[in-house]
């Protein structure tokens, strides 16, 4: 289990943003569908090397769930610009799951939402940005389902998190696949508005969404042995 933990890590922190990386870089903006699909793949192997054969349907089922909750979540709130509940779904399902469901989640949230939002080269950073945050809320879940205090906090941070990622995709795709760091400064400046936004709304939805999920999660895991 040490050696599959550690080579689901590497496949999400390493392996994953490299590949987006270096889509954009070298591959430019036709690339992306490519991309996309590789990250799906890749953001799958973390989450199946840790199956139980017993436990694979349940898992899968679950899984389903949430992504669907989180497509469902982006469509409704869509008249609202940047006011989604993805990030504290994708939060949830990583404290309650673990860190490869977590990313998971957030990978295939993004790259199913955008068949209707548009596909597109911000997609495969979408799909790292929602993925790594739920991977981070698996590896802190004691602590963010312990404390409401330190959940907000890391509401707050995924906004945060989610916003300089795309960031970064603005300025590889102004600058022809080179980054310029002073106009990362730039566009993550501009963007304080929106961070504002992602911040308040990431707060807001797992102040709700938390104490409601919480139960029926712990009962459904406790039901089903997941």
């Amino acid at each position: 289990m040490k050696v599959k933990t550690i080579l689901s890590y590497v496949l999400s922190l390493i392996l994953i943003p490299l590949v987006i990386v270096l889509g954009a870089v070298f591959f430019g903006k036709q690339s992306y569908p490519a991309i996309s699909a590789i990250v799906a793949f890749l953001a799958c192997v973390p989450f199946f090397l840790t199956f139980e054969r017993e436990k694979n349907t349940r898992r899968v089922v679950l899984l389903a769930v949430m992504v669907a909750l989180s497509v469902a979540g982006r469509f409704i709130f869509a008249p609202v610009q940047f006011f989604k509940p993805v990030s504290a779904i994708v939060i949830l399902a990583g404290m309650y799951f673990g860190s490869q469901f977590g990313f998971l989640t957030g990978a295939l949230s993004a790259v199913v939402s955008d068949f209707y939002f548009g596909q597109g080269p911000w997609t495969p950073f979408q799909m790292f940005s929602w993925g790594l945050i739920g991977l981070l809320a698996g590896v802190l879940s004691n602590s963010l389902i312990k404390s409401k205090i330190l959940l907000i906090l890391y509401g707050a941070f995924s906004g945060v998190l989610f916003s300089l990622i795309m960031d970064v995709w603005t300025v590889l795709s102004l600058d022809g696949g080179e980054f310029n760091i002073d106009r990362f400064i730039a566009a993550a400046t501009t963007a304080l508005p929106v961070i504002g936004i992602y911040v308040v709304s990431n707060i807001i939805f797992l102040l709700i969404l938390s104490p409601l999920f919480g139960k029926k999660i712990d009962r459904i895991k406790d039901k089903y042995g997941v």
